[in-house]
């Protein structure tokens, strides 16, 4: 069966909430915020023993593709796909579903689907998580999910309602009852107290055919373009026409257009360790802190300040702090963001302000 599991890695976005250290010139999956290489490589060497090179797809942003290709010369060029406009998770889908089939010229072979930045403890686990849901969707019409057991309620994750437990070879499969779509807060306390929620870690296993019968049932316009694509597709460029059929693709997320109404859909419950790294305050996942609660990734010097993060990787400016509770200090070399630690997820609305305003838009 391996030689049918191609990996699809959506590579496409900004990391945002990772503002200003990550820009839409230098995505956080392209940064190495934590270990030696970019999150991006990370996510390719871990696919080693189960997913050869040459069965792996990156689709990310047109101005990456180069950087990619230099950055992972172990994969084959055509393989790095640049998509010509962003479209979110559901468009990247489709045209890597089409994508495979092309490669694969059959419908039965096998899509992992992985987030390119995420930071994931124990390789091996992750592998046999990952089989073991392939082993579970072959020949069958089933979508099957990894989730991850939540340290705490959360704003910044999807959840997953664990449904009927499934007997599958001692694995801890359920079937899945429902998906909830980064809820607040109070909402995330709520489904917590219930005890059958889990983390969503946006890892999905399925076959082409299975994605594309949902597809056809839910976003017709979607199957269309994978089927088209699985037509004409022969290089790594889009066509004129292919551009136009990407950029009148609706803008929604895999989740929500697909995965909320999928029928069996199936959840795998993770035995590795997992961080999106969604955002500032998980350095703390990944960072000691200092006696005061400070976790420090800086040249700094603090009086009296409890419970920050202060972040630069310029060791010729020094960051000072006097007093400070619960601050989030990030500087680069043209600005510095200072934030509550709880008012992070913001920095989206800021960027749209800034963008706005023509004089600032460099600072994207």
């Amino acid at each position: 069966m391996g030689k049918n599991i191609y990996a699809v890695i959506m590579a496409g976005g900004h990391g945002e909430r990772f503002w200003p250290e990550c820009r839409a010139a230098h995505p956080k999956q392209l940064k190495k915020l934590f270990g030696n290489a970019p999150l991006i490589e990370q996510t390719v060497l871990r696919l080693q023993g189960l997913v050869p090179p040459e069965k792996i797809l990156i689709v990310t942003n047109e101005g990456y593709v180069d950087h990619i290709r230099t950055l992972l010369p172990q994969l084959p060029k055509e393989h790095v796909i640049g998509e010509p406009c962003a479209r979110d998770t559901a468009p990247c889908v489709a045209l890597a579903a089409g994508i495979v089939k092309a490669y694969a010229g059959s419908e039965d072979a096998l899509m992992i689907l992985l987030p390119a930045d995420h930071f994931i403890v124990n390789q091996q686990a992750m592998i046999a998580d990952l089989k073991a849901c392939a082993d579970e969707v072959a020949g069958r019409h089933a979508v099957a999910t990894i989730g991850i057991t939540p340290a705490g309620p959360s704003s910044s994750y999807g959840y997953i309602a664990c449904g009927k437990p499934l007997n599958r070879s001692g694995r801890k499969f359920f079937e899945v009852d429902s998906f909830t779509e980064k809820p607040s807060l109070e909402t995330a306390k709520k489904l917590l107290a219930q005890g059958n929620y889990k983390w969503n870690s946006g890892m999905f296993v399925f076959s082409v055919k299975t994605i594309l019968e949902e597809m056809h049932l839910q976003t017709p316009e979607l199957c269309r373009f994978a089927e088209d694509t699985a037509r004409v597709w022969k290089t790594a460029k889009f066509s004129p026409e292919r551009r136009r059929a990407f950029a009148e693709l609706p803008k929604i997320s895999f989740d929500y257009a697909i995965m909320e109404h999928a029928s069996g859909a199936l959840m795998l419950e993770a035995e590795f360790g997992w961080d999106d790294i969604g955002n500032w305050t998980s350095l703390r996942n990944h960072f000691s802190a200092d006696a005061d609660n400070n976790v420090i990734h800086a040249s700094a010097e603090l009086l009296d300040c409890r419970d920050c993060i202060i972040f630069s990787e310029d060791t010729d400016r020094l960051i000072a702090g006097i007093d400070l509770r619960e601050m989030v200090v990030i500087q680069t070399p043209d600005v510095t963001l200072v934030a509550p630690a709880a008012s992070t997820e913001k920095i989206k609305l800021l960027l749209r302000k800034l963008a706005a305003e023509k004089e600032k838009q460099k600072y994207i």
